[in-house]
């Protein structure tokens, strides 16, 4: 959807009248978010005001201080978690509601932005419409649309005898490793959630996922006899270091390109008589001369699939076509798992028919499936074995990990009601 469309629906829906599906109560949770949102965005610029870069420790501890006590103010229990010094990441704010009716919910946040506290994009600026700001839209915004509607629903005294858990990483933007470490306490929760709820950005306003792509790393070495130029091709000293990784590259992308959502990209490379690569920092130096034989290549890539399946035997592909060496030449590929896929389940997509059912209800219009190529990894990701679950749940603006990013105010109470509306819903 553009963005004149975008705006269009908000002001539709700003004179619009509710339609007769919704319930009493429905309605008085609505009214409660329109009453709330002009607080709700003054707490959005005071958290965007706090830079928390994922490195930003103290950054995000104090974003996670200013969430916390708003979910405590709506009488949700709080835990903040460290992490090993191992993983070198912030912690995690946990915060949740205790009961039994309907069903068990988790909403997935994120606390840190891609902006460091030297980066000259730090601060809030509002011109009409238009906010921007780092994290604005990814994805402050988001987490204060899960806090406000939540918010509504506590003062419409639905929020009682309701196991809701709320989960805002620290690291999301660059996830610590062990992943077994920095993601344990969302899939303990996601074992005892029935569905999960991600706020990260939305797509458009008619759209939600239910459906995002996994990553995963791989690292390609490559060896060769290192000699006089004037020896290439001979039995002695074959093809070199880099007509080989030519060759495996060009196979990769004539033999394993092709399937629907399966991308793959060689991101970084670096050939020569000798090579240093920092994989930490992706960089590193290169020397080598034209008239010697490569004798090294390192190549670094990453690895985009919508399941498990495709991912494993995209990897089996891989591994074959770089066993099979020219002359005198070695090379092995190595991968690192990092986001699983969250594939389109059934169950994924009953959550969004009640997404869309509701939206009408309101007023909005269908809300349909966002095209699950167009979309990065994201932490519903790493709970999607367990549970049923809908992203992109948040704000709507562009220009996300720039600055230039943006949100559109025109549509943050609309989308904050749909929220409030679905998490009511589901819990009945």
């Amino acid at each position: 959807m553009n963005n004149r469309l975008t705006l269009c629906v908000a002001l539709v829906w700003s004179v619009c009248t509710l339609h007769a599906q919704l319930s009493k109560k429905e309605k008085q949770i609505i009214s409660i978010v329109s009453k709330n949102n002009s607080e709700a965005l003054e707490f959005l610029e005071t958290n965007v005001n706090i830079n928390s870069g994922t490195m930003n420790f103290e950054g995000i501890k104090a974003t996670a201080d200013q969430m916390e006590e708003a979910f405590q103010k709506i009488g949700m229990i709080t835990d903040w978690y460290d992490m090993p010094k191992e993983v070198n990441r912030a912690g995690h704010l946990f915060a949740e509601s205790k009961g039994n009716r309907g069903k068990r919910l988790l909403l997935i946040g994120h606390l840190d932005t891609v902006f460091p506290k030297d980066s000259p994009f730090q601060k809030w600026q509002q011109q009409d419409s238009i906010a921007m700001g780092p994290g604005a839209n990814d994805m402050k915004g988001g987490n204060v649309v899960m806090l406000y509607a939540l918010k509504a629903l506590h003062e419409a005294g639905a929020l009682k005898n309701t196991q809701i858990i709320v989960a805002l990483h620290g690291d999301e933007e660059a996830s610590g490793k062990p992943l077994s470490e920095s993601r344990k306490h969302i899939i303990d929760a996601a074992k005892r959630s029935d569905v999960a709820l991600g706020f990260e950005t939305s797509t458009g306003f008619n759209n939600a996922t239910i459906a995002r792509r996994g990553s995963s790393g791989w690292t390609l070495k490559v060896k060769g006899v290192r000699a006089h130029s004037s020896g290439i091709f001979n039995e002695r000293v074959g093809a070199g270091a880099i007509f080989e990784v030519s060759r495996i590259l060009h196979q990769f992308y004539t033999e394993v390109k092709g399937e629907e959502y399966l991308t793959f990209n060689p991101g970084v490379i670096l050939g020569g008589t000798k090579v240093d690569f920092d994989k930490v920092l992706t960089r590193g130096t290169a020397f080598g001369k034209s008239n010697v034989v490569a004798q090294e290549v390192v190549v670094d890539g990453g690895l985009r699939f919508i399941s498990e399946d495709q991912k494993e035997r995209a990897r089996e592909q891989m591994r074959a076509i770089v066993a099979n060496n020219l002359p005198n030449t070695s090379a092995e590929i190595t991968f690192t798992d990092s986001y699983p896929a969250m594939p389109p389940t059934d169950g994924n997509k009953e959550i969004l028919k009640m997404l869309s059912e509701l939206s009408i209800d309101i007023g909005h219009g269908k809300v349909e499936a966002w095209d699950p190529g167009r979309r990065g990894a994201a932490d519903i990701s790493f709970v999607a074995e367990y549970v049923d679950g809908v992203d992109g749940l948040g704000t709507m603006g562009r220009g996300a990990h720039t600055p230039d990013e943006y949100l559109d105010l025109r549509t943050f109470e609309a989308l904050t009601q749909r929220a409030a509306i679905l998490i009511y819903r589901l819990t009945r």
